[in-house]
């Protein structure tokens, strides 16, 4: 008899369960699309920017990166100063953490607005790379060891994704 009780019970519990859970919201999809930098787009990326810094007598050191921070492609131009890869790494890394040009990551330091990536290991909030933003979505980041990094890395993105893709 108790065990009739107990199954009766359960049985219903279960139904009230099932039917909440139907009249329930849906929840969000488990899974996501992205888009990702393929190897041929990273290398037309330092590509583009090649040619900026060659047009504007610039040597440069460059570094891509996926969305999850991962090096894709990194080149060094003739003359570049041997520190180049690593600088134009840690400046993509910063873009890509703080998803905004390392520019406007370093004039917020340098006003005070947010001392947080000075205190981060391995932070670098200096000019000269910017994330790729494609339809909204921050797919990598780029980063250049010179002053005008910024501009060559824009002039490396307008070259592989054209105007559907923005620095942000």
């Amino acid at each position: 008899m108790r065990l009739c009780t107990s199954v009766a019970s359960l049985a219903a519990l279960l139904a009230v369960s099932v039917a909440a859970g139907a009249m329930a919201a849906p929840a969000a999809a488990p899974i996501r699309t992205i888009k990702v930098i393929s190897s041929a787009g990273a290398r037309g990326l330092v590509e583009g920017c090649t040619a900026w810094a060659e047009k504007n007598k610039t040597p440069v050191a460059m570094a891509v990166l996926d969305w999850g921070g991962n090096l894709i492609e990194s080149h060094a131009m003739e003359g570049t100063a041997p520190n180049g890869i690593d600088t134009a790494l840690l400046k993509a890394k910063n873009a890509l953490r703080w998803r905004r040009a390392s520019s406007e990551t370093a004039g917020i330091v340098r006003r005070g607005e947010n001392l947080a990536p000075t205190y981060i290991v391995g932070d670098f909030p200096q000019p000269g790379a910017v994330p790729i933003v494609v339809e909204g979505q921050v797919i990598g980041s780029m980063g250049v060891s010179s002053g005008d990094g910024e501009k060559c890395a824009q002039a490396g993105i307008e070259s592989v994704f054209g105007k559907q893709a923005a620095a942000k």
